[in-house]
């Protein structure tokens, strides 16, 4: 199916579209806005008009502009609401309600669902939102902490890790619904999940200072270190944004970005390869927790290891995980996963049929 599908993905300083036809995007930019402008607005919901006019005039002037019967569908990315099994959920009032109020946290994703229902009116066709990062199938047992009152949580890459997931079944002949697949997102933050037969049902939490350090984030740290530092004084507002922006590689090398550290490396900067190495046994840690995860219901190994996010890139990287994992299952780096893709994809599926489309209404009356 070609249906033509306008993707939608607000970031902090960026907004993302494309067009894509099937597969293939026929236009993609990536609008950047000026942190003085969206700081004038006050808000993160007073965005919306200066976000909007920008796609807006991106569109028009590449010979996209919406209007009655231009898109089959306009998918945005899913913002920060309660918790929700992975799928394509339709963009409607309940989800629009929460997301305005903040009530589940303020984050430019939020915009998504706004964005994507605006477009779709103007082109009389359905709006939706794919696999938001509140994704949560976790099972019961992976929720328990060893103190009664904290309760893990699943917020995670989950629009990455399940395209990956799916494109990993497809290049080994499976269906993704019926196979198991260990997948980390190796980005600015990494998550490390357990796909087992379409739902992940354990995955390290970077918001919540879960996992393996990363290109910007500290991941996991000794819980009493930090309780003493924050009796000692430390700022607890400024130790949570040193934990999660300016942690990991970033602390080590003064860089997040894993190309100049390799470079430093290959110069012969030691301290450079300790960091590498440090990412790569982490992630590795993590991964055979998640397999170990896998056999609580599955038989059998993984099908592969999955490695995607921009970090997959670095054959050095890949290949130090890999030399640590592979004897779990074969591993598989998808580099080329593309969140834009995982959108059209998402809203394709729910087109013909194949994905259900759910009521986010129908699940917030469940839950209330």
């Amino acid at each position: 199916m070609n249906a033509r599908i306008l993707c939608l993905n607000p970031g902090s300083t960026s907004t993302k579209l494309a067009v894509f036809e099937g597969d293939a995007p026929r236009f993609s930019v990536e609008l950047r806005h000026p942190k003085a402008e969206l700081s004038a607005c006050g808000g993160v919901g007073a965005q919306l008009p200066l976000r909007l006019a920008a796609i807006e005039q991106a569109l028009a002037d590449a010979g996209f502009a919406a209007a009655p019967g231009a898109y089959a569908a306009v998918s945005g990315r899913g913002g920060l609401l309660r918790p929700l099994p992975g799928g394509v959920y339709a963009v409607d009032a309940a989800m629009l309600a929460e997301l305005a109020a903040g009530a589940h946290g303020e984050h430019p994703c939020n915009l998504g669902a706004p964005l994507a229902l605006r477009f779709a009116a103007a082109c009389g066709c359905p709006a939706f939102v794919v696999d938001p990062p509140v994704t949560d199938e976790l099972r019961d047992i992976a929720r328990m902490t060893g103190l009664p009152r904290i309760r893990r949580r699943s917020v995670f890459h989950a629009l990455s890790q399940r395209m990956a997931g799916r494109l990993a079944a497809r290049h080994l002949g499976l269906r993704y619904e019926d196979a198991t697949f260990v997948v980390a997102h190796l980005g600015g933050g990494v998550s490390v999940g357990a796909h087992d037969r379409g739902r992940v049902v354990d995955v390290t939490n970077g918001v919540d200072g879960e996992g393996p350090m990363s290109a910007e984030r500290a991941g996991a740290l000794p819980a009493l270190v930090l309780v003493e530092m924050v009796r000692a004084g430390d700022d607890p507002v400024r130790l949570r944004k040193e934990i999660l922006t300016s942690g990991g590689m970033y602390a080590h090398t003064g860089t997040n970005d894993l190309r100049e550290v390799e470079r430093r490396f290959h110069e012969g900067d030691a301290a450079c390869g300790a960091v590498i190495q440090a990412m790569a046994y982490g992630v590795a840690k993590f991964v055979g927790a998640m397999a170990a995860a896998l056999q609580e219901d599955a038989s059998g190994g993984p099908a592969a290891i999955v490695l995607t996010g921009g970090m997959s890139r670095s054959p050095l990287l890949v290949e130090e995980i890999s030399r640590r994992v592979r004897f779990l299952a074969p591993v598989l780096a998808l580099p080329q996963v593309d969140e834009m893709l995982a959108l059209a994809t998402g809203a394709r599926l729910a087109l013909e049929g194949r994905e259900p489309v759910r009521s986010y209404a129908a699940l917030a009356g469940r839950q209330s």
